[in-house]
């Protein structure tokens, strides 16, 4: 190709990128309740990670934000005994270890017709869950997890749930971790999550 050629192609996939950033901004009906420093979480089909993943150290007392889910987290599974995994949310590890060992996090799926959240613990790789309550499509919810000696408190709106905490570290040490799908399967189609840090 020719630098000509290069620069036309590299012009036209960055306005491609803006207007798909344009179609997915307008899509959640109450999306001005979530509005300002929120961000798009995209988990694109055929993935399990989404586009915005990465490395961030954190330590918390507590970790709070506002989500909203649209119409996207409406799947079904290929298999059907896979529609029962819990996909993950938001969350962090903890112990100054990888999150498989300690870590706690918000998880969701859609199952009977319903969007479910839940509870998702690690303690010395063992794993807990619990579900928390039924989210409504296009509606925000304050989130948060609060860490103790002893516990983790997931808190939703008003409903607070406690989870062991085994961690020996005086608050969540560890890493952030973002929205994942799966699980066995991957994406069965672009899920769209927005979350604004508070």
């Amino acid at each position: 190709m020719t630098p000509r050629q290069i620069i036309t192609a590299v012009t036209l996939l960055f306005a491609f990128s803006l207007g798909d950033c344009r179609k997915i901004n307008l899509t959640p009906k109450n999306r001005n309740n979530i509005s300002g420093k929120a961000i798009v979480y995209i988990i694109r089909k055929g993935n399990h990670e989404c586009d915005q993943h990465g490395y961030s150290a954190v330590q918390y007392t507590e970790q709070k934000f506002k989500v909203l889910f649209d119409s996207s987290a409406i799947y079904k599974a290929l298999t059907p005994g896979n529609q029962f995994d819990i996909h993950k949310l938001f969350g962090f590890s903890d112990n100054n270890s990888d999150h498989h060992s300690f870590s706690a996090r918000f998880g969701w799926r859609w199952e009977n017709n319903a969007l479910r959240l839940f509870t998702y613990v690690y303690n010395n790789r063992v794993l807990s869950k619990k579900e928390i309550m039924i989210l409504k499509i296009d509606s925000t919810y304050d989130c948060s997890i609060a860490v103790s000696k002893e516990q983790y408190l997931f808190t939703v709106n008003d409903i607070s749930v406690s989870m062991p905490r085994l961690s020996t570290t005086a608050t969540g040490n560890g890493y952030k971790l973002y929205p994942y799908f799966g699980g066995d399967e991957t994406a069965p189609h672009d899920i769209r999550i927005w979350i604004k840090e508070l």
